[in-house]
């Protein structure tokens, strides 16, 4: 299909011929709810259908759409689904798998076209269905079309690193508030605690009060203890006198020998399962790197300074597989980063971002063009123009999106690897 939306829409409205049987299916956990109706939108069965999400329950449903296609003459059949949550995943595969023509229907759309044929604000599953199959007739629709097997697993590998990587701020926010509690000059000496002397520290010397009365020397040693090779030397020793002069001026509550074992115990717990959550991730990217190595197209993308292996990952994952995009623009409106505006006579709205679209996607976009701002220099020198403009840093950043999706489907649509602007100068 065209890009342009007009053109896109006619044409989603005219693959629906008069011997369509349009299928609106409400999607629920446990029980979907099916209307039909031909291609003008007129109800062609009396009553809804209510079918298992099981395998009898799809024949069911395949029974009852055949009998109504032989009782009015219709030939096609054109399925359109509201993708409830996960619910709707293995039902569509399974009409994909049948080579029925299966389509999505955004629920925002069909929540704002409850009341268009009863004028009624009600809302059941029935009423749903025929909404439903309504908008599909009239080309309010997405096609589904399952991307192959590489970008799938692409897709769920970067799933389940967003919900580790989420599991591990929440943890690092945990121990943040830990030391903030029991020790909270720690920062002054360690800036960061998650580097290995700082997590040493925490391992061997929780609370101030381990440090209390220490020497030099026993602290570099606990250090060793927990996995320091290079734990002295003129900075370690610098360190360790730096962070025992600080625990002997600790404002942290003193506590009984009871309380501090069980603060200790905490500090343990969430160290482990830091740990824990740091080897799943890396687990997680090895798999990513493999991955990569089997899509041509990732070949491309690592050939542009700066966009970091995380970053490609998510376009090729979230965004599907980048020649199936006919512009970048396409791209930017999966990610939900295409404008809207909201205009009515004299009346013009804030323009913002519509925000209909992948969300990871969204995210790692935003990410990949920060990365690029300090490591690519083409994009430091698009920045700086931008900016001599007049343009805000935030708006010159999000203009700068837009054009790393326009680099990267125009780098594949033609098969190119990256070229900086000064090549492309002295080409031209």
């Amino acid at each position: 299909m065209k890009f342009t939306q007009n053109e896109a829409t006619n044409q989603r409205i005219e693959r629906i011929s008069m011997k369509h049987a349009v299928v609106g299916i409400d999607i629920a956990k446990d029980k979907h709810v099916a209307q039909i109706a031909d291609f003008r939108g007129r109800v062609l069965t009396p009553y809804h259908l209510s079918f298992d999400n099981t395998l009898d329950g799809f024949q069911k449903l395949m029974s009852w759409v055949k009998k109504t296609q032989q009782k009015f003459g219709l030939h096609s059949c054109i399925f359109g689904l509201e993708p409830t949550g996960h619910y709707w995943f293995n039902f569509a595969n399974w009409l994909h798998e049948q080579n029925h023509d299966v389509v999505l229907v955004n629920p925002v759309t069909t929540h704002r076209n409850k009341e268009n044929r009863d004028n009624s604000p009600s809302k059941n599953d029935p009423k749903d269905a025929i909404i439903i199959a309504d908008l599909v007739s009239r080309g309010y629709y997405t096609e589904y079309a399952p991307q192959e097997k590489v970008f799938e697993q692409l897709k769920t590998v970067m799933s389940d690193r967003e919900f580790w990587s989420k599991q591990r701020g929440s943890i690092k926010n945990r121990i943040i508030r830990w030391i903030d509690i029991n020790f909270p000059e720690f920062h002054r000496v360690f800036k960061n605690w998650e580097v290995p002397r700082a997590l040493a520290t925490l391992r061997a010397f929780p609370l101030p009060s381990d440090l209390r009365k220490m020497r030099i020397d026993d602290v570099i040693e606990g250090w060793r203890e927990h996995g320091m090779n290079r734990a002295g030397g003129a900075r370690g020793r610098s360190k360790a006198a730096q962070l025992i002069a600080t625990a002997e001026r600790s404002i942290s509550h003193k506590k009984n020998n009871a309380s501090r074992d069980a603060t200790r115990q905490e500090l343990e717990r969430l160290l482990n399962e830091y740990d824990r959550l740091c080897s799943f991730l890396e687990e997680i990217e090895e798999d990513i790197i493999t991955l990569l190595g089997e899509i041509p197209v990732a070949q491309q993308l690592q050939s542009i300074p700066g966009l970091g292996t995380i970053a490609i990952a998510a376009i090729l994952g979230f965004g599907g597989d980048p020649s199936n995009y006919a512009h970048g623009r396409q791209l930017l409106r999966r990610a939900g980063l295409n404008l809207a505006e909201c205009t009515s006579g004299k009346y013009k709205g804030q323009i913002k971002l519509s925000k209909r679209g992948s969300s990871g996607l969204r995210k790692h976009l935003y990410l990949a063009t920060v990365g690029l701002l300090k490591e690519n220099p083409d994009f430091k020198q698009w920045h700086e123009k931008n900016q001599s403009k007049g343009m805000t840093k935030m708006a010159s950043l999000f203009k700068l999106i837009g054009k790393l999706a326009r680099i990267v489907i125009g780098m594949v649509q033609r098969g190119e690897m990256y070229r900086a602007q000064q090549q492309v100068l002295e080409a031209a």
